[in-house]
């Protein structure tokens, strides 16, 4: 459509230099199209210009002090973007790739993601290109402190409730809060991923893994297929990857590869997560350490390889653009037949396609991995209401709402001429939520 191709062109240049933030922007646009031919208004109304463009920016400094005496200057970001659905929702990623463009497309994303939760959050994300690893547990601790410091004029929680994200744990969920809490003089649910004995909830750490299974799980089962006696790949080694191996094994699939940032493994037998765990939660080890304690195990350097494991189910939950399409190649020539995205755009716009193309079963980040931010949105509700639900009613919640999500999306896909499209389901089902609320509050 003219229209939406315009639009796509003015974002690119004005936008220069930012290719993650373009290529989440293509692949949505290139989805949405049809929305605006049976919706011409929102043309009129600039809807397409207003939705791209986050309602507001805000970058600061973040100095701090490591433990040799030594001043640090960090960048500290946060991209509120959209807030017609409710208030900014979205993690805060500590990792030193993080700049705007980054920001963008996963804030752009996020705004998808939460409105096909079904539960009333906007979106958002932020964070620094600071770097967690190799630091103590007091540099860590000054750092939170110095960029709640700045970062705390500008949330809240009925305005902007960030969470968790690469880089991003339980520990520093927990600095991040006590800085608030100090500055504010107030105990409310301004960041979620909290721990237990301060508010946060059951299941959240489990939340993204457990929600993508459930979702990848339904999807199979929709095609007459299911995670029982299935061969896994698991890309990363953090809560997500941990967790989604956790339950396909509690579902009968053997899980058979997982990896870090340095290489991965693999173990025929089926990954032991009891030692995976203790690696990566307790020591905060590479997972190289899994080769030399598992016999029968083996460790590959390099990250790429894990795609040329055979396996019937991929589900990268590792880092964005890990799979490019010589990996999506790999995986369909060893036989692959269904794909869910942990990790927010895993995979490129031509390996997608590929998947595609190829008959792949394939679940988009936005609508796979969106347990986290659900599990989120039970957190705040449980704060506002002062209340505990149990690991069991959260766990229930959860899978009904990634059920609920694999329904839409494939009924939308049906609507608009693509069965078996998830990305195009996904996509419009988010959007047309979204858009209505826009048009229902006037250009604002």
């Amino acid at each position: 459509m003219a229209y939406v191709e315009q639009v796509l062109e003015e974002l690119k240049k004005k936008n220069p230099g930012e290719p993650e933030f373009h290529q989440a922007a293509t692949e949505i646009l290139a989805s949405i199209a049809p929305v605006f031919e049976k919706h011409p208004e929102y043309e009129k109304a600039g809807l397409l210009e207003r939705f791209l463009e986050p309602e507001r920016t805000i970058m600061f400094r973040v100095p701090w002090v490591d433990d040799k005496g030594v001043t640090h200057v960090n960048k500290g970001y946060r991209v509120e973007y959209n807030s017609a659905i409710g208030p900014y929702k979205g993690g805060l990623r500590f990792h030193p790739s993080v700049n705007l463009s980054i920001l963008k497309f996963l804030g752009l994303e996020q705004i998808l993601k939460n409105s096909l939760t079904g539960t009333p959050i906007g979106g958002g994300k932020g964070g620094s290109d600071f770097d967690p690893k190799g630091k103590s547990d007091n540099e860590i601790m000054k750092f939170c402190q110095s960029f709640m410091t700045e970062l705390y004029r500008h949330i809240g929680q009925d305005t902007d409730v960030p969470a968790g994200d690469i880089g991003v744990g339980g520990r520093e969920i927990g600095f991040l809060f006590g800085q608030y809490k100090r500055i504010r003089n107030e105990h409310v649910g301004v960041l979620t991923g909290r721990g237990l004995t301060y508010g946060g909830s059951l299941a959240r750490k489990e939340a993204t893994g457990f929600g993508l299974v459930y979702l990848t799980e339904e999807m199979l089962q929709s095609r007459g297929k299911t995670l029982k006696g299935k061969t896994v790949v698991v890309s990363g080694a953090g809560n997500v990857a941990i967790y989604a191996a956790q339950k396909a094994t509690t579902l009968g699939a053997k899980v058979v590869a997982m990896c870090d940032s340095n290489g991965y493994i693999y173990d025929k037998n089926g990954v032991n997560l009891d030692v995976i765990k203790q690696i990566k939660e307790v020591e905060r080890a590479r997972i190289k350490e899994y080769a030399a304690r598992v016999p029968g195990s083996e460790y590959h350097e390099g990250c790429s390889g894990i795609w040329t494991v055979k396996c019937d189910v991929a589900l990268p939950c590792a880092t964005q653009n890990e799979l490019n399409l010589d990996s999506a190649k790999a995986l369909v020539k060893n036989g692959v037949f269904a794909v869910g995205e942990g990790a927010n755009m895993p995979t490129t716009l031509e390996a997608t396609e590929y998947f595609l193309e190829n008959g792949v079963l394939f679940a988009p980040g936005k609508a796979a991995n969106a347990g986290g931010v659900a599990t989120s949105a039970l957190e705040m509700a449980q704060s506002s209401q002062r209340l505990f639900w149990s690991f069991e009613e959260v766990d229930a919640k959860l899978k009904s709402i990634m059920v609920g999500i694999f329904h839409n999306i494939d009924a939308t896909a049906e609507k608009y001429g693509k069965p078996g499209n998830f990305v195009v389901g996904a996509n419009i089902f988010g959007f047309e939520k979204v858009a209505e609320a826009m048009m229902a509050q006037g250009i604002v």
